[in-house]
């Protein structure tokens, strides 16, 4: 009797040295200022016999948990009192335990056989009642069942606390997310009034430590999507828990605590944590089973991640490929240009499984991938093609504001729909009403950009359809969104009167030269200047404009040298052509030749000055980039064409060599295709008609 007291006393010992002091903390939920720590002299020895009375404490002992127990300590008036006890999971031979008639058993495992002895505690009435009247713990998805607004929830919670707290904060996310803009606005400013608010903020705080880490960031997330500023104690202090428990997440809490950072403003907090997702993420990459979440993850690492880890999600990605479901092919455009990783091997495959499932496809999914395609560079001929040639075949389901978008978006990757933009055409002719003044801009820099209008048959109708809509918002449009419009009417070749007057007004001019975006605005005015005197605009030849020098466009810092290598060996020294040359109205030329009126010989420069000036036929070469042609034709853009019909107004045949091609060609294949493009066909031998003919 005497081995089995002293177990039991030897047990008590290690209890007093393992259970800290309580400590009663002042919190406030919405502050920045520091906590008030009040210590009491609580020991679990002195108190053994109040505390043998609260079963619930024993039972989490050994459960390696925290204890929050309301009935021990103390309240004072505006503070909440808490005592946490800590119990680290006990390493020792003998342990106590409470066995299911609250008899305390000392169990000795130091000998061969095991010995109990029971001290009989009989369960008072007190404990009856509190466990009688202990509220059952209700889910997040049962209170916004049951609950209308976020009040409703608050309310509930003051009725009966239940843990976690995490589940309020939850289930007023979800509610919040079905109300509209003005709803959310004023169910939450009646959150932050309602009395409740600060004492589940107080008891978010409490529990951050103890609850699971899945519902630390759920309600994390919770409490950044209903609006609660990311300064106050209550949003910190969770990052810091976070922190602090990162090792705890798994690959459910990975997703959760990616959407988490994705909802977040920059800050320091964030920033820490951030980094040690990236770390973790590096260590747990290849665990990662669900395609879901490593989309998800994939999306939050960031665009400054380091190389090695997009790469070694890439390999990842790669791997699964034959997991992706058309969803997961689809959204990973997007994610790929969140993390800005070019990854083509990962961007064909799944624009293969992209244009196979088309037909159904929603518009959002649509406008994320042509979107993901321009900020990742990403031209792929087919793709744009399928998606084009799928909204022109259900062009009549399509609102206006959307099929803009799409064109949009297609015209910032250089890509010209022919049969989506006839559509919108045809539309727009039939039913100029549905037009607003943001509608005409879009149009207008879309059709004027792609250059689509110049050979189309209703050219004529579209642009005097388009000049009488801008007419009509002329009492109400900013100067210089006319500008931006009547700057496309010149990129297409039309002047509409009304348009130019208002804008050729002097006080609209001085507007556009005094505003923050002045060097744009000069820029478009000088070439409405240069329209104005070089095309065909009878009405308007007489005006002229006040402008500030515009600087001259700056030659190619790296200039063709196999174009002038050529030009050398064709036309026998350099004394035939010139480099580099500038002309009237700001343009730049790469090379100028001067032939006679058949093309049939090259002149020296310096016979030029001998000769009669209707002798000569000035010819212009210029080298072009890609993007100064519709992606996947040789069809120029607005300013290529608009360049073109300007020096063929000057006076010059004009000759485009493309510089990629003309840098796989071989010294001999080079000089004969400037041969075709210089000299007339009459001049050609007969093998240089024959490679121009083909």
């Amino acid at each position: 009797m005497n081995n089995k007291a002293g177990s039991f006393l030897w047990n008590l010992r290690q209890f007093s040295t393992l259970v800290p002091t309580s400590r009663t903390m002042r919190l406030y939920p919405l502050g920045l200022c520091k906590p008030k720590i009040v210590h009491s002299n609580w020991n679990i020895l002195n108190n053994f016999d109040n505390r043998m009375r609260s079963t619930d404490i024993f039972r989490y002992l050994f459960q390696d948990a925290f204890i929050l127990k309301s009935d021990v300590g103390f309240q004072t008036k505006g503070i909440s009192t808490v005592t946490a006890l800590r119990i680290d999971r006990l390493l020792y031979a003998k342990r106590l335990f409470f066995d299911s008639k609250h008899s305390l058993v000392c169990v000795d495992k130091s000998n061969d056989g095991l010995k109990k002895v029971n001290f009989h505690h009989e369960v008072s009435s007190e404990d009856v009642l509190t466990k009688e009247t202990k509220p059952n713990r209700i889910s997040s998805r049962k209170l916004s069942e049951e609950c209308n607004s976020l009040s409703d929830v608050l309310d509930t919670f003051t009725k009966a606390p239940t843990f976690p707290s995490s589940n309020y904060f939850t289930a007023m996310w979800t509610i919040a997310k079905r109300l509209s803009d003005d709803q959310k606005r004023f169910e939450r400013r009646l959150m932050f009034s309602h009395p409740a608010f600060n004492q589940l903020c107080e008891h978010m705080m409490r529990e951050a430590k103890i609850m699971q880490y899945k519902y630390l960031l759920f309600s994390l997330y919770a409490i950044v999507k209903l609006g609660i500023p990311q300064n106050t104690l209550l949003v910190q202090t969770l990052l810091r828990v976070t922190q602090e428990r990162i090792n705890e997440c798994d690959e459910r809490c990975l997703s959760v605590l990616s959407s988490v950072l994705e909802a977040m403003e920059p800050c320091k907090n964030v920033h820490v944590l951030q980094m040690g997702f990236r770390i973790l993420v590096d260590q747990q990459v290849w665990k990662i089973e669900d395609v879901f979440t490593l989309q998800v993850v994939m999306k939050c690492i960031g665009k400054d991640a380091p190389i090695a880890l997009k790469r070694k999600l890439e390999m990842k990605a790669l791997r699964e490929l034959d997991r992706f479901s058309v969803l997961n092919s689809q959204r990973m455009f997007e994610v790929l240009a969140a993390m800005n990783h070019r990854s083509l091997t990962l961007l064909n495959e799944c624009s293969k499984v992209v244009l196979d499932n088309i037909h159904g496809c929603p518009s959002k999914i649509i406008i994320n991938i042509l979107q993901s395609c321009k900020d990742l560079q990403y031209h792929n001929l087919d793709l744009f093609n399928g998606l084009a040639d799928y909204v022109a075949a259900t062009f009549d389901i399509w609102k206006l504001k959307k099929v803009l978008f799409i064109l949009i978006l297609f015209e910032n990757l250089g890509f010209r729909p022919v049969g989506l933009m006839d559509l919108l055409m045809k539309r727009i002719v039939e039913d100029p009403e549905s037009l607003n003044m943001k509608n005409i801009l879009s149009i207008l820099h879309t059709y004027s950009s792609l250059n689509h209008v110049y050979e189309c048959q209703n050219k004529e109708q579209f642009l005097e359809v388009m000049a009488s809509a801008l007419t009509g918002y002329l009492h109400s449009v900013s100067s210089e969104n006319l500008l931006d419009a009547v700057y496309s009417f010149c990129l297409m070749n039309y002047f509409p009167l009304a348009p130019f007057n208002q804008l050729l007004q002097k006080d609209i001019i001085s507007e556009l030269l005094t505003s923050d975006d002045m060097k744009k605005n000069v820029h478009k005015l000088h070439i409405l200047d240069t329209c104005l005197k070089l095309d065909d605009t009878v009405y308007l030849k007489d005006i002229a404009l006040s402008l500030p020098q515009l600087l001259r466009e700056l030659p190619p810092s790296h200039p063709n040298a196999k174009v002038a290598e050529v030009l050398s060996s064709l036309l026998g020294g350099e004394g035939h052509f010139s480099k580099d040359v500038h002309l009237p109205h700001n343009y730049h030329i790469d090379f100028e030749i001067r032939v006679d009126t058949n093309r049939n010989q090259v002149l020296p420069f310096s016979d030029v000055d001998t000769a009669s000036a209707t002798d000569i036929q000035r010819v212009a070469v210029l080298c072009v980039s890609r993007s100064a042609y519709c992606l996947g034709s040789s069809h120029p853009r607005g300013f290529l064409a608009m360049k073109m019909r300007h020096l063929n107004a000057m006076g010059f045949h004009v000759i485009l060599v493309n510089n990629w091609e003309m840098d796989k060609l071989e010294m001999e294949d080079a000089i004969t295709f400037l041969k075709t493009k210089i000299y007339s066909v009459e001049a050609l031998p007969v093998a240089a008609v024959n490679l121009q003919s083909t």
